[in-house]
């Protein structure tokens, strides 16, 4: 008997594009059956599109989030009515003092926090990840000055930073764009550490030998064959960084350093709210309310994530 005759044919290959398809199936079942991942989605889709349609939602409540309606209010300043001047008119009420439209308010400081949160966000994921990756690939000298900026910057008080900053810079520049950039300096280093430790594993493959041996410029193997190899904790570590920015935001805006009035922000509004939580407590109910469900349904939906992409967590969480 011939040697032939115990081989088995080789199984057909199938292409990459197949491949990441059956992949992308087999991602998408285990995110859908988790029932709070689900939700956190869910969450996620319905502040986006508030943030997105604050201004049509604010006209069909007849309302926006900057005219003062006096006529709301008592004479000591606090909301007539039921539960901080809930009426057909104002939904969720008026602020104390100036009678603005709390749900206009609410439903565009969406907008603020989602937008610098979300921004902030990108511009630390995309510098985290250019530094982290050619720092953990290149190594050497450039490794270890990457290294002692980034503790430097973890270990660095931003709160204060901020705060000084925010008496010095001239008032014409855009507080949202300032944030933005601050937030981003002092958010890249967590992400870049975690990159950078993954390169140091992942340039130590076979497949990442390989290339290099057969002649492979560093720019292929960098893009071609560590970054995608990235991706699932480039994704996961986005969706909770999102959270993480809209509170430092609610955070600064509360201080008093965030975004100037009378622009709507979440922070601002729970900070103005706490002198009134015995007389008008619903003036805090709602602003930080959303805060709270927007921050809890990003975190549901990256522990989702990370949990699909590598289920092996799932027992830790549950």
């Amino acid at each position: 008997m011939s040697a032939d005759t115990h081989l088995a044919p080789p199984a057909p290959s199938r292409p990459p594009s197949q491949a990441r398809s059956t992949g992308a199936r087999h991602l998408w079942r285990r995110l859908a059956a988790d029932r709070w991942a689900l939700a956190g989605a869910g969450g996620v889709a319905f502040f986006l599109v508030v943030a997105v349609a604050a201004p049509l939602l604010s006209a069909i409540a007849g309302q926006d989030p900057y005219t003062y309606d006096l006529d709301a209010l008592s004479d000591s300043g606090t909301p007539k009515g039921f539960g901080g001047g809930i009426s057909a008119e104002h939904w969720f009420g008026v602020e104390p003092m100036t009678g603005r439209d709390l749900f206009a308010i609410v439903v565009h400081g969406a907008r603020t926090s989602i937008l610098v949160g979300a921004g902030a966000t990108a511009v630390s994921v995309l510098l985290g990840v250019v530094v982290g990756l050619t720092a953990g690939f290149y190594g050497g000298w450039y490794d270890r000055v990457v290294t002692r900026i980034i503790d430097v910057l973890l270990g660095f008080p931003y709160l204060i930073f901020v705060i000084a900053l925010g008496a010095i810079v001239p008032t014409s520049l855009p507080k949202s764009l300032l944030l933005v950039g601050v937030l981003a300096v002092f958010g890249w280093p967590s992400i870049a550490r975690v990159i950078r430790g993954q390169t140091l594993e992942l340039k130590r493959r076979t497949f990442v030998l390989a290339s290099t041996a057969l002649g492979a410029g560093g720019w292929h193997v960098l893009v071609r064959q560590l970054l995608p190899n990235l991706t699932a904790t480039i994704i996961v570590y986005s969706t909770i960084m999102i959270p993480s920015m809209i509170g430092a935001e609610a955070a600064l805006s509360f201080l008093g350093v965030g975004v100037p009035p009378p622009t709507p922000a979440w922070g601002r509004s729970i900070g103005d709210a706490i002198g009134w939580v015995q007389t008008d407590p619903m003036f805090l109910v709602f602003p930080g309310g959303a805060l709270f469900l927007a921050t809890l349904a990003f975190n549901l939906l990256g522990d989702g994530l990370r949990d699909a992409f590598d289920p092996k967590t799932r027992g830790l969480r549950r």
